[in-house]
């Protein structure tokens, strides 16, 4: 609202200031800010809140070490998130830009099914809260919209650069194709570094505009669904869930702006997609509330984000991976999530595996997830989230660094 504000402000006016709310790093910063003071100053207040009303965390009791202390521990710390986050980018956010609209609604939406299922978990005292296949419901109907939404928008759109022709660092215009729609997506390590998802399909139906809808359909319903799984599952001890993540949306935050600034996009030779670089006012703002939960989330405690928070946040780093063109950098950028959900299912087919073979189900980590595992080891939680957060920062760098080799 306020970039709006004085954008008419200027052209009734001539107030003053408007040239700052221009650039996307100052209504970045401010958004960051606003954010984390948000989530710092009501956090207190929504945390006081919950235990009032003994909205806590229910444990059950695996073994660990410190685990049954945290019974009663607050939980849908996840609104604090959202809260934040939302006020945050209504301020700094041009809100008539195709992409901030569709990630508010992705925000409400996966907040919605996270909140209805700490609901249940925590007031109607069901642990095993919202069935599975109603998430997967809400993550797949997402999914379709998003990929409905990409695929046929007019506003979304790419320009890549024109192969074989070298133009001045003052020209960089000139180096790139008119706007266009297209399934077209980064691939790293590759010479041009480009895959199009209509080359998966078999030769008679490249062309054909329902058939390219489907299978990115399905591929955006896939990586929706297991990034979202897997940041809910990262979300076990203090800190590993919010602190991964933050890094996660930090180096997202740095690939939006890259992708749509016209001069950067010509000099590291990746597409440019125009507007997307309003993104980074929205993950500047995500990345405020984020650390703002984390100031109370860190070892030990005071609140867990619950699935409010973990099915959101995966959600929104895959739905923005999609509109940035870099999901299939996914793996290293969301390495940690990626590693948690490996963890379960590997241990999960391995159990079931044996015991059908042997007759005794066996199992490949002492416990799954795998931050678990090193619980079990003897590790403290804060020495395994620490380190977790480090493979995640390299991870990150990783990922921004690929944009470059070919």
């Amino acid at each position: 609202m306020l970039y709006h504000l004085f954008q008419y402000l200027s052209a009734h006016f001539d107030f003053p200031g408007e040239s700052l709310f221009r650039f996307i790093t100052f209504r970045s910063a401010m958004a960051f800010i606003t954010a984390f003071l948000l989530g710092i100053l009501y956090g207190k207040r929504i945390i006081g809140w919950l235990r009032r009303r003994q909205l806590g965390e229910t444990v059950r009791d695996l073994g660990l070490e410190g685990q049954k202390s945290k019974e009663g521990t607050p939980t849908m710390g996840g609104i604090i998130i959202i809260g934040a986050t939302l006020i945050s980018i209504l301020l700094y956010n041009d809100l008539t830009n195709i992409y901030i609209q569709i990630l508010i609604l992705s925000l409400i939406w996966m907040g919605l099914i996270g909140f209805i299922d700490d609901y249940i978990k925590t007031i109607k005292k069901d642990k095993t809260g919202l069935r599975g296949k109603f998430k997967v419901m809400g993550q797949v109907g997402l999914g379709l919209i998003i990929a409905t939404l990409i695929f046929f928008h007019p506003d979304i759109t790419i320009r890549t650069k024109k192969h074989g022709v070298k133009v001045q660092s003052t020209e960089f215009r000139e180096a790139f194709n008119p706007p266009r729609k297209s399934l077209q997506t980064t691939l790293p390590f590759f010479k041009n570094n480009e895959f199009n998802y209509k080359w998966l399909l078999p030769a008679s139906l490249r062309d054909n505009q329902w058939a390219q809808w489907l299978l990115f359909t399905v591929v955006v319903i896939f990586i929706i669904t297991a990034v979202s799984n897997g940041t809910n599952l990262a979300d076990g001890i203090d800190g590993l869930a919010a602190g991964t993540s933050a890094i996660s949306i930090g180096a997202l935050a740095v690939l939006a702006w890259l992708s749509g600034n016209m001069f950067f996009a010509n000099y590291l030779n990746i597409m440019y997609i125009p507007h997307v670089g309003e993104i980074s006012v929205f993950l500047s703002a995500f990345l405020g509330a984020i650390l703002a939960f984390l100031w109370f989330n860190a070892y030990p405690a005071s609140v867990f984000m619950g699935d409010t928070g973990s099915l959101t946040i995966g959600a929104i780093i895959a739905v923005i991976s999609f509109f940035i063109r870099k999901e299939l950098l996914l793996p290293v950028l969301g390495g940690i999530f990626l590693i948690e959900a490996a963890s379960v299912i590997i241990q999960t087919r391995y159990f079931k595996y044996t015991k059908k073979k042997y007759g005794e189900g066996r199992r490949v980590f002492l416990m799954a997830p795998i931050h678990h595992h090193f619980q079990k080891l003897g590790l403290h939680e804060n020495k395994i989230v620490i380190r977790f957060w480090i493979v995640a920062m390299l991870l990150a760098v990783t990922s921004i660094a690929l944009l470059k080799i070919k």
